[in-house]
Parts: C-alpha cells; sequence; structure tokens
C-alpha cells in the first residue's frame, strides 16, 4: 500500500491516478455520504461506512437514505461502476484504505454534555484495523483539542501506531448546510490542521480533490476545532440578538422585517430573521462551553445566547395563547394544528428539529394538537411520534389555531380565506416563520401573530 506521508501532488492529480488509492468515509449521514460520493467523483475508490444496517442496504440500492439535491443520481453512478462500495464494516474498511475519514456526530447528554462515545468507539474500531502509512483526516465537529487527545490516543492504542510518524493524521471540520451540502463542500474554503507538515501536506492534497475553493493549512489543529466552533456561537449569539430584538418589537408596535431591512442599508451592519434556532446550531455552544470549563473560563455570552434561543419555544406558545386570548377563546381544549418539523425551511430533515418541544408544552397545556408538514407522509409523521394531519386542508378544518413552526415556501400559498371557512370561528394564525402578510390574514377576519412582528391590530 502506498505510503501517504509522502504523497506529492502527481501522485494525485488526475482521476485515473487517484483510482489506486481507496477512501473509507465513517458515517454516511447527512454530511458523510456526499463527501464519499465527490471523493468517488474524483476517481477514488470509496468505502463508505455505516454501522446503520438499513443505511448499508439503502446504499448498495444506490438510495441516500435522506434527500440531498443531485446526490442520489451521482450515487447510482458510482455505485454501478463499483467506485463505491456500502459496508458496516470500519475496522476490515480501514484495514483496505489509504485515507480514513470519520463523519461521526457528537450528541449531547441529558446535562447538555458532549457525548463524545460514538467517535471513540468509531476511532476504536478504525485504529484495530488501520495500517502504517494510512492518513487519517477526522471531519467531525468537536471540541478544542479533542482530536489531539481523545482521537490521536485512541487511534495510536488500538493500533500500535504514532501519528506523524506511522500514520498521517489531521483535522478539517465540515461547512456544509443540510440541502446544499454538495455545492457548499466544494466551494467552502476547507481549513485543514495536522499533527506534523508531512500529514498536512497530504491532507491538503486529498481534501483539494473535492473542492474548487481554497485549501488553508494550518500548523493548530485546536486552532481548527475552535474556528468551527468560533462560527456557529458566531451565528447563535447574532440569533439570540435578533430574537430578543423581535420580542421587543411585538411589544413596540413595530415589525422587525421593516426594521432589518432599514438596518441592512448599512454595509458594516446585518440584522439576521427571528426565528427558533434548530439544527446542529444549538448543539456545537455546550462543544465549546464544556472545553471552556475545562480551563476554568465561563462563556458567559454564549451560554445566555442559548438561554435566550431555547426560550423561543416557550415564545411561540406564548403566541398562541395571546392569539387565542384575542379569539375570546383560553388556550385549554383548543385545537392547534402545527406546521413544519423540518429543522429549517425547505429541506426533510427533522433531525434537530424543536417542533417535538412546541408539539409537547401544547399538550401539557391540554391543547389538541395535530401536525402536519409537506415534506412528509402521514406515515412519517406517525413514525416520528406525531398525532398527523394528512392534507393542509385536513390541518386546517376545524381548528382554532395554526402555528406555522417552520417557514416553508408551500405556507406562503396558505388560502386564508380558505382557512378561516374550515376553521372553527373565530381562529387565530402564529407566524413564526415569516411567510404571512399580517395585513392579509387581518383583512380575512383572522387574529394574526407573528414573530417580530407588532403590527397587528386586533
Amino acid at each position: 500500500m502506498p505510503n501517504l506521508l509522502t504523497l506529492k501532488k502527481d501522485d494525485i492529480d488526475t482521476p485515473e491516478k487517484r483510482a489506486n488509492y481507496t477512501v473509507a468515509v465513517v458515517g454516511c449521514g447527512r454530511m458523510g455520504l456526499p463527501h464519499a460520493v465527490l471523493f468517488a467523483e474524483a476517481g477514488f475508490k470509496v468505502i463508505g461506512v455505516d454501522v446503520n444496517p438499513q443505511i448499508v442496504a439503502s446504499l448498495k440500492r444506490g438510495k441516500a437514505p435522506f434527500f440531498e439535491p443531485e446526490l442520489d443520481p451521482m450515487l447510482r453512478k458510482h455505485v454501478k461502476e463499483k467506485r463505491f462500495t456500502p459496508s458496516n464494516e470500519p475496522r476490515a474498511a480501514a484495514a483496505t484504505s489509504d485515507i480514513i475519514m470519520p463523519v461521526v456526530q457528537t450528541p449531547l447528554d441529558e446535562k447538555k454534555r458532549p457525548d463524545y462515545s460514538p467517535l471513540e468507539k468509531a476511532c476504536k474500531d478504525i485504529g484495530m484495523g488501520m495500517h502504517a502509512g494510512c492518513l487519517f483526516i477526522l471531519a467531525s465537529t468537536v471540541g478544542p483539542g479533542v482530536t489531539e487527545k481523545l482521537v490521536k490516543e485512541t487511534l495510536e492504542t488500538a493500533s500500535g501506531l504514532k501519528a506523524g510518524t506511522d500514520f498521517g493524521m489531521a483535522y478539517s471540520p465540515i461547512r456544509a448546510t443540510s440541502g446544499r451540502v454538495l455545492r457548499d463542500v466544494q466551494n467552502y474554503t476547507k481549513i485543514v490542521g495536522a499533527v506534523d507538515k508531512r500529514s498536512l501536506y497530504a491532507a491538503s492534497l486529498v481534501l483539494g480533490t473535492i473542492v474548487k475553493s481554497d485549501v488553508i493549512g494550518v500548523d493548530s489543529i485546536k486552532a481548527v476545532e475552535a474556528m468551527k466552533l468560533f462560527q456557529n456561537v458566531y451565528r447563535d449569539t447574532n440569533l439570540a440578538l435578533t430574537n430578543e430584538l423581535a420580542c421587543l418589537c411585538e411589544k413596540i408596535g413595530v415589525d422587525y422585517l421593516e426594521v432589518q431591512k432599514l438596518v441592512n442599508t448599512d454595509p458594516y451592519c446585518h440584522l439576521l430573521l427571528p426565528g427558533i434556532v434548530a439544527g446542529h446550531i444549538p448543539k456545537d455552544p455546550y462543544l465549546l462551553i464544556e472545553e471552556a470549563e475545562n480551563v476554568g473560563v465561563k462563556m458567559r455570552m454564549v451560554s445566555l445566547a442559548r438561554v435566550l434561543n431555547d426560550d423561543m419555544v416557550n415564545h411561540a406558545v406564548h403566541l398562541v395563547r395571546e392569539a387565542l386570548e384575542a379569539c375570546g377563546k383560553p388556550l385549554a381544549r383548543t385545537k392547534v394544528s402545527v406546521l413544519g418539523v423540518s429543522y429549517r425551511p425547505n429541506i426533510k430533515e427533522s433531525r434537530g428539529s424543536l417542533t417535538p418541544d412546541i408539539v409537547k408544552k401544547l399538550k401539557a397545556k391540554n391543547v389538541y394538537v395535530q401536525v402536519f408538514d409537506p415534506f412528509y407522509t402521514f406515515e412519517e409523521l406517525e413514525e416520528l411520534g406525531y398525532p398527523p394531519a394528512r392534507t393542509l386542508l385536513k390541518a386546517m378544518e376545524g381548528q382554532d389555531c395554526l402555528l406555522i413552526v417552520v417557514g416553508h415556501n408551500s405556507f406562503k400559498r396558505i388560502n386564508l380565506r380558505r382557512f378561516k371557512f374550515l376553521a372553527k370561528k373565530p381562529a387565530a394564525i402564529v407566524d413564526m416563520g415569516h411567510v404571512i402578510n399580517p395585513a392579509k390574514a387581518e383583512k380575512e377576519g383572522l387574529i394574526y401573530r407573528g414573530f417580530g412582528r407588532g403590527v397587528w391590530i386586533r
């Protein structure tokens, strides 16, 4: 097998030369699988590893276990051409691979502490199979210091090899968003850190084959780990400020969206849209908080931002209560349809969604809840544990209130007049996704409440 620590640019400068190298991507989720397919597209032989047998079975059929634009046709092509091989055995895959890239999630426990046990187990399996001369590139999001402590020590103990001497080791986090992962991976600048210069050079060459943008190499792995978390903490704190300003707008009778447009005419100031913060962003600050606490530092602003953003679930319920009271109805025993279970608009991905929290809080207040999302079938919503509605019309029929949690484009086309006709009058609509025009809703005789849009009259 080739020694990746001595890799040169002309060793992998064509798809034909890359065919002599095998890449194992461990973890074929929303971020891992697109990377695996892009490596296959670049000419490498690829092993897509996942411990979930259902995912592996789907991959063998050339079908991604989730929707990502342009992914399925590429996957089918490479499975058919035997350039992409699915596997559920990380140890065996590591033994036959030159390049190993784990993309393993870091969940939070009940106390919101990062749980690195899935990553540790993956590294143990990889370490027991990896051979001298291979290149290990971690792509999972981790706290500063985790790569060179937990990951490096686990690999060295399991393999009996030494990072930087016997095998290459680098860290390059993924900077992409579900629904546009392929595009983001190719077009965003790749940042790479490594344990030594040879590992850094090799990892930069390898990653450069799947991106169209620059690859920036950094001597410090810890700096790259921090970069990834700082990026998401920056977004989280910005969203916390946005949400607090939006709540103020509701009280002083101002439309936040109008203020946002005015503020953003200043090229040095950019306000975001308010909303319920979901997806991976709420998780990543806790990875940073944990490492900061280990060195005796309190991340006060980061922690406060999390508290403020988490409270937006309660704010959604508050707006529902307020809207129903304006209808002359108590919250208890009313019927509310919750629209949207994806974690963000216009994609089919429920992981990280806060809709379950909203539904739970409404049910705890004796509200009769049903849920609809155009990206999910009735059966899929049932499997997710929701009381589902079969269609949007069914979600409107006999309801006291529509609560729009996720601003899917299709919800912009809700027929307000039809909702008023089908609903239990007087009816309310609460818009957390900024898809309903307040004036039009009130013109149709509906009680309206919108996140940050303090322009309602009734």
